[in-house]
């Protein structure tokens, strides 16, 4: 905190979902617990299988290596305290771990939607530009979008720790939400919030809208070229190389987008179900996004088989022993 401030605050307290009854504590950290497990095994699951098979050593699954890792990180950053608040009832979290929570909270969002820029960008020169393919997303120029990635994500998310850390915090100290964020905290500064604010959101729309908008071009783009092939078949081709990229971005982007469009149109929902939806958005795709790749994407689901196929020859041995 900034020297000579008036806050008194030293810690918060996450209400989680406001309307819960006590006694359905232990059912949601047994949900909120099985989610987090889902996420860990799937997300792993795909590190291991790349990490043994060198045929997927390949430009398009070191991009989904990157998003397996935002999943792991940001279930990692926002799901054990509040899974400790209905498991322990622990639901404060100090003043400082909150801030350094929200960070990653951002950090980690900016680095999902920037990963996922790199999917579109991916397909768009593999069926746009497929000459220039092998010769630009080298697996070294790969290395460099990533390790980029992950580097311009720090700054927006910094900016908004330092801007809301100093702020005098000396009235209520909980927070309506099952993790730190910049809106959930800053609400509870006592000082005007709009200086504030507005430059938050504008971060946030920038690093949601900016490479949603090369998305949306690049998939426009992607049509345009399909449906100049001739041949049904090769259309068909092409776009299945596409979907399992299509169906993350869809689940990553259209409830974010649903939210902010209802909440301007004047659609209100109660806190309970504002804070269900953000927790579904968020933690949906982490969960669902290992099954993609193993179902959706050829290589991968050619190696889960072998692998399976190996593991229950390798048990069938074991009892005819």
């Amino acid at each position: 905190m900034m020297e000579g401030n008036s806050s008194i605050v030293t810690e918060f307290f996450l209400t989680g979902f406001p309307g819960l009854h006590p006694e359905y504590y232990s059912l949601a950290s047994a949900v909120l617990f099985s989610v987090y497990l889902l996420i860990l095994i799937g997300n792993a699951t795909v590190f291991l299988l790349f990490a043994t098979n060198r045929c997927l050593h390949k430009p398009m699954y070191y991009i989904i290596i990157n998003l397996c890792a935002c999943d792991i990180l940001f279930s990692t950053t926002t799901l054990p305290k509040i899974i400790s608040k209905y498991w322990f009832q622990s639901g404060t979290i100090s003043f400082t771990a909150c801030f350094v929570q929200m960070y990653f909270v951002h950090y980690l969002g900016t680095v999902n939607s920037n990963v996922l820029f790199l999917m579109a960008f991916d397909r768009y020169l593999a069926i746009c530009h497929p000459l220039r393919y092998p010769n630009f997303l080298t697996k070294s120029n790969v290395y460099i979008l990533s390790v980029t990635v992950w580097i311009v994500g720090m700054a927006g998310a910094l900016m908004l720790v330092i801007r809301a850390y100093p702020l005098p915090y000396c009235a209520s100290n909980i927070i309506n939400h099952c993790y730190c964020d910049h809106i959930s905290i800053t609400l509870l500064a006592c000082t005007d919030r709009t200086p504030y604010g507005f430059p938050a959101f504008l971060v946030a729309m920038f690093a949601l809208l900016g490479p949603l908008a090369f998305i949306i071009f690049s998939y426009c783009s992607i049509i345009m070229a399909v449906r100049k092939i001739a041949n049904l078949q090769g259309r068909l081709k092409s776009l299945s190389t596409c979907s399992p990229q299509l169906i993350i971005i869809l689940l990553y982007y259209l409830p974010r987008c649903f939210v902010y469009l209802a909440s301007n149109v004047g659609i209100t929902f109660s806190a309970d179900m504002r804070i269900v939806i953000i927790m579904l958005y968020s933690l949906t795709p982490p969960m669902i996004n290992p099954l993609i790749y193993c179902l959706r994407t050829r290589d991968i689901k050619q190696m889960l088989i072998k692998r399976l196929k190996k593991i229950k020859i390798g048990i069938e041995i074991k009892f005819s022993h």
